[in-house]
């Protein structure tokens, strides 16, 4: 049976999804080839970016695989520049990787972890926002979600250095935001999961049932539904429950 427009909503999109071999990430990367974008899945680890990518092939999507560390600013430049070259715009930008440091008061952080969590957490975010910039302008309507956490907006004690860099991200996005809005169609939007079920999850909460939260599908999708259906520019919502 052929697709139609709409089974595949998101036909001739080009999306980009960071932190693309696990969790959140992966589950946002096959709810957008499902819905028919062609999505480069990012992330460290070559194995498990492969996995997902077969998942994508097997449904019928479409995706290729971007092994990089996103801690190294010069290889997002090369990916954007890639991505350039074979697609010429970039419709799409998902922005799921995060470092969760250990769990601790203030005065113990460890440096070591805050500093990892911060170059991931917030410069690189800043390197994707600059290198990816004139792709989405190029699109007919770039599109960034970027996926943040209540501990940034509201803290929480033992929580400061992950909220720390999530208030950071958050602030990027929307400053980001306003800038873009007169200039361009690119919009942007800040999306909490919410308690979803995912390694960093259990870590953080290692005596939780697992099963007593949402899997990461339900994020994914919702991900899907808000580019599907559209959201104005600093669009922000939390995804509280299963759908």
């Amino acid at each position: 049976m052929t697709d139609t427009a709409a089974d595949k909503p998101l036909a001739g999109k080009i999306a980009l999804v960071t932190g693309a071999s696990r969790g959140i990430g992966a589950a946002t990367a096959k709810a957008l080839a499902e819905k028919g974008a062609h999505v480069v899945l990012v992330a460290r680890k070559v194995k498990d970016l492969e996995g997902v990518e077969d998942a994508i092939h097997d449904a019928g999507g479409t995706s290729t695989i971007a092994p990089l560390d996103l801690t190294d600013g010069e290889s997002i430049g090369r990916l954007a520049q890639a991505i350039a070259e074979r697609y010429e715009k970039l419709d799409i930008l998902v922005i799921a990787a995060a470092q969760l440091p250990t769990l601790t008061p203030v005065t113990q952080i460890d440096s070591k972890q805050f500093n990892q969590a911060l170059t991931l957490n917030v410069l690189a975010t800043q390197a994707l926002l600059a290198a990816f910039d004139p792709l989405l302008k190029r699109a007919e309507a770039g599109r960034v979600i970027g996926l943040t956490s209540s501990v940034g907006a509201e803290p929480r004690p033992f929580w400061g250095a992950y909220g720390a860099t999530k208030a950071a991200f958050d602030n990027l996005l929307e400053s980001h935001a306003k800038e873009v809005e007169r200039i361009s169609e690119t919009r942007l939007a800040i999306i909490d999961p919410g308690a979803t079920r995912t390694d960093m999850r259990a870590r953080a909460y290692p005596g939780e049932d697992p099963e007593s939260v949402k899997p990461p599908e339900v994020v994914g999708e919702r991900i899907a539904e808000l580019l599907i259906a559209d959201f104005p520019n600093l669009h922000r919502e939390r995804v509280e429950t299963q759908r």
